[in-house]
């Protein structure tokens, strides 16, 4: 595959970019919370959890005085034992959601990452494809003359920076992911604490939901990445007698548009999650 064409090291360089950021993410996918970066960020992120534990229990007592309050025609009615039980099985439950938090996300986490891993069991990868470019296309581009190369390099510079700018969108989009675990787990126990009130216990399942739509976002990821490499593993049909700016074309074209799908998954994952399991 080696070639000192400038117009095939222009098109390859992108291709080993977009290459790069996908191995990257598959790496990203398989890592957790806690190792992600060597472990710095997640250390930062659970002292930033206890510090707002305190909050959480202020919030807790906050909530459920006022659940009572909303719910209740009137004290007397925590002299039935009934109700008095239910109301405190819930200031426990509530109380524990809120000190056990941290336990209760990383499960859900773990959840998650199985599913991840089952489906890459399942479909018999461990890892990227690498893309590269077909030989038939590097032999036609040797075998053009100085300036016939000159479109070649317009259409291979265009391919290029569509190819560049995708691998980083849909490398900053798998990281933004991860940012988001941190910040769910942050700030756990503000929103776990709305449990303890039964007005305000929506706000404890939204979070609890959407904390579970961002982790089950890299099962979409995972999908689409495993349906790129199927596509990227049949390139589109060239007839030999074309001329190589337009085998070249055809090859940037079909390829940009496969990778427009997976950089698309990778973007909606989060709407996918949403529409398929909160819906």
């Amino acid at each position: 595959m080696a070639s000192d064409n400038w117009v095939v090291s222009n098109l390859q360089n992108a291709l080993n970019t977009w290459n790069d950021k996908l191995a990257e993410i598959w790496t990203l996918l398989t890592q957790t919370p806690q190792n992600f970066k060597g472990g710095g960020i997640w250390t930062v992120i659970v002292n930033l959890h206890d510090a707002l534990m305190a909050v959480g229990l202020g919030l807790l007592v906050l909530f459920f005085v006022v659940g009572m309050a909303k719910t209740m025609g009137s004290f007397a009615d925590l002299k039935r034992p009934e109700v008095a039980f239910k109301v405190f099985v819930r200031f426990v439950l509530a109380k524990l959601a809120v000190t056990n938090g941290l336990e209760l996300l990383m499960k859900l986490f773990e959840i998650a990452q199985g599913l991840v891993t089952t489906v890459m069991a399942k479909a018999g990868v461990s890892g990227s494809s690498a893309t590269v470019l077909p030989q038939s296309i590097i032999d036609a581009i040797d075998k053009t003359s100085f300036m016939e190369k000159i479109p070649l390099w317009a259409v291979t510079l265009i391919g290029s920076l569509f190819i560049t700018v995708l691998s980083f969108i849909m490398i900053m989009t798998v990281y933004g992911r991860f940012l988001k675990l941190y910040l769910y787990t942050a700030i756990a126990p503000v929103p776990l604490a709305a449990f303890a009130g039964e007005p305000s216990q929506s706000i404890g399942k939204g979070f609890l939901k959407s904390y579970a739509a961002v982790c089950l976002e890299g099962v979409i990821i995972v999908l689409g990445c495993i349906i790129f490499n199927l596509f990227a593993a049949s390139p589109p049909v060239i007839e030999p007698g074309d001329p190589a700016v337009t085998q070249v074309w055809k090859y940037v074209g079909e390829l940009i548009f496969n990778m427009l799908i997976l950089v698309g998954a990778v973007k909606m994952a989060d709407r996918v999650v949403h529409e398929v399991f909160f819906s």
